[in-house]
């Protein structure tokens, strides 16, 4: 389980999409999180699927990679699906057994809420896969620019945001060598009740904190040798700007939205008839 996390990973790969402005992938992922968020049908989920599914074909990430990012989150949406099932009573009755009561109406609703965190969690991470961490500094650094006229400095948060992800890698490895040395050591971390493996973890906790707090401070005197003092007077090597390309993907998110907001407004109404008579 701890290898199937990939978030804060990033894939290298030559595609159109690792080519854009890392401001223009930041707004694209914030619009479609908001916009998925919005659908109220299947059809406009449905949309929001096959733009993600595009994505993921223009970026040339393996499907697998991606899929694999997904499971860490299994859990949380099969305990969000059957809250939905034991807490919605709309539609018809499908199963009436003592104190359970499964609705169609549940069903449906627990089906829309899996697919709408998958899609949340698909789209989140294709950012980190497909922008370096440099990149996504540079490119918190310039949209929040601005806010410097007021006295508001962004570079410090954005900088403790990016080594965040930068680091999940590299505490996922630390952790799997770890546990790989605990298991040669007679260590089981698989058998037993969820109890029994959560005490079998905390052995983890101490060398963990250990290796991390002795790399924040590789970091800090890394940092401190080459003179870093925050954004002060910081300079890029390759300047952002916009180019062809990139006012093209401005476009196509653009299109995506207004495409997502005219589905919610004219499909909703059909989506309900359709969802009533498949509860028929």
């Amino acid at each position: 389980m701890i290898k199937d996390i990939t978030l804060g990973q990033y894939f290298p790969m030559n595609s159109v999409v690792h080519k854009l402005d890392p401001r223009l992938k930041l707004l694209f992922v914030t619009s479609f999180i908001v916009m998925v968020f919005l659908s109220n049908n299947f059809i406009s989920l449905a949309f929001c699927f096959l733009v993600t599914a595009l994505v993921i074909a223009i970026s040339k990430i393996p499907l697998k990679t991606v899929l694999k990012g997904l499971k860490p989150i299994i859990l949380i949406v099969v305990i969000t699906s059957i809250l939905q099932i034991a807490y919605n009573d709309g539609g018809i009755t499908l199963v009436d057994v003592w104190k359970i009561k499964i609705t169609s109406g549940g069903v449906l609703t627990a089906v829309f809420m899996a697919l709408r965190i998958s899609l949340l969690i698909v789209m989140s991470t294709m950012l980190t896969y497909t922008t370096s961490p440099t990149s996504l500094t540079n490119g918190l650094d310039r949209i929040f620019a601005p806010f410097k006229k007021i006295g508001l400095d962004f570079h410090t948060i954005t900088m403790i945001m990016t080594i965040a992800l930068r680091f999940i890698p590299t505490l996922i490895e630390e952790v799997d060598k770890i546990m790989s040395a605990q298991k040669s050591r007679g260590a089981n971390f698989e058998q037993g009740s969820i109890i029994k493996r959560a005490k079998a973890l905390i052995p983890l906790f101490i060398p963990l904190l250990f290796n991390s707090i002795r790399r924040a401070y590789e970091l800090a005197n890394a940092m401190t040798c080459r003179c870093y003092n925050g954004g002060q007077g910081k300079t890029t090597m390759n300047a952002l700007k916009f180019s062809k390309r990139d006012y093209l993907g401005l476009l196509a998110v653009i299109l995506v939205i207004i495409s997502i907001i005219l589905l919610n407004i004219y499909c909703g109404e059909y989506n309900a008839e359709f969802t009533f008579g498949l509860a028929i």
